[in-house]
């Protein structure tokens, strides 16, 4: 497997820059996963990656080998596309088979592969059955098992799991995962659900309107986002974010909301007066009769362990993620208190975080 390394690279169509300026590497064997929202770029970047797409500008290395501009027959990679494009009349062997075929491998060598591919995927008892009477998640096997047979460099994948219901999707995410460390393929996966990704990358870049926003490890777009965008697109509730306007000196670790100091993570340089927005998960709230900030429960959600209650505040509604035991009544008035090291601060106008000792803006995209 190898190494994909992305620079500089940029896709315009007319006077619409659909990816802008990207930088990121994939690291021979990871599981890397372009992530947004639809229209952010995720899936041209992933064509440009795969040849399918010519770059306007920027490099696309492969292996240490240019390839920006090499056809996706000359790459050496397998595309798994969302709409499993299966050919209906042939059965499952067959459709596996196809590309080999086509590349004039021998016949023995064809067979290998298949049965191979075949019980790396759990599809033996398949491979002489019509393609056309499978379910949505054995389909999807059999698209992934045309690309496994390949032995390619690395594996593309744009949304494959879209097409299945929930119940098969959560089933797939593991099971590709699982694919992915028996294969130790190098693997660029896109998806716009942010549990696909949070559950199966190594890696994650974070795309919005044609840019990277933060690039790195789930635990650590999760734990520092590097924006209001990532922390708001991360996260089931999103992060919540209590807006106000101040001045924070260097070295200083409280923010004043309205009456009320909260102690926060220290800062690595001087903030000058501007509109400031605290971040919170909810998960690091907690109710504390003794806590200056307050607001008035709104409601709650019951999941089980854990439930989320809304709570309106002079900040806005607030979100927190507690024990499901607690009791809390509509329109109670509760105080807040906020998990100091857990929390983000950001710029308002820019959207970007401000650093702190625990964010040192090397997440940055």
């Amino acid at each position: 497997m190898a190494e994909i390394r992305v620079e500089q690279l940029h896709k315009s169509f007319g006077d619409f820059a659909a990816v802008k300026d990207s930088n990121f590497v994939v690291e021979s064997g990871d599981f890397f996963v372009l992530l947004g929202p639809s229209g952010c770029g995720k899936t041209t970047t992933l064509r440009m990656i795969a040849g399918l797409e010519l770059p306007t500008s920027g490099r696309i290395l492969l292996g240490g080998n240019d390839v920006t501009f090499k056809r996706a027959a000359e790459r050496d990679i397998a595309f798994v596309f969302q709409l499993f494009a299966l050919y209906p009349h042939m059965n499952v062997r067959k459709n596996i088979a196809f590309s080999l075929k086509c590349q004039g491998m021998p016949q023995k060598e064809i067979n290998r592969r298949v049965e191979e591919a075949a019980r790396i995927l759990r599809i033996e008892h398949i491979l002489d059955k019509s393609v056309t009477g499978l379910s949505g998640g054995d389909r999807q096997r059999v698209a992934l098992g045309r690309a496994i047979v390949r032995e390619p460099m690395c594996f593309l994948m744009d949304e494959p799991l879209g097409a299945l219901d929930s119940e098969f999707r959560h089933l797939m995410c593991s099971e590709l995962r699982g694919l992915h460390d028996r294969l130790k393929a190098t693997t660029v996966y896109v998806t716009h659900d942010q549990l696909e990704a949070m559950s199966m990358a190594d890696k994650i870049a974070i795309m919005n309107r044609g840019e990277v926003e933060q690039f790195g490890p789930p635990q650590e777009i999760y734990a520092r986002p590097a924006s209001m965008f990532v922390a708001d697109f991360i996260g089931s509730p999103p992060m919540n974010f209590l807006h106000f306007h101040a001045g924070i000196p260097r070295g200083s670790g409280e923010a004043l909301l309205g009456d009320a100091v909260v102690e926060m993570p220290v800062l690595q340089e001087d903030v000058a007066p501007r509109d400031l927005a605290l971040g919170v998960r909810p998960e690091h709230i907690a109710f504390d009769d003794n806590s200056p900030l307050r607001g008035a429960v709104y409601g709650s959600e019951y999941l089980g362990t854990t439930q989320i209650v809304t709570v309106n505040t002079q900040f806005g509604q607030i979100k927190a993620r507690t024990k499901s035991t607690g009791e809390v009544r509509p329109g109670e008035n509760v105080g807040l208190r906020f998990a100091s090291s857990r929390l983000s601060l950001f710029d308002k106008q820019s959207g970007r975080a401000v650093r702190s000792a625990l964010f040192d803006g090397a997440a940055h995209g």
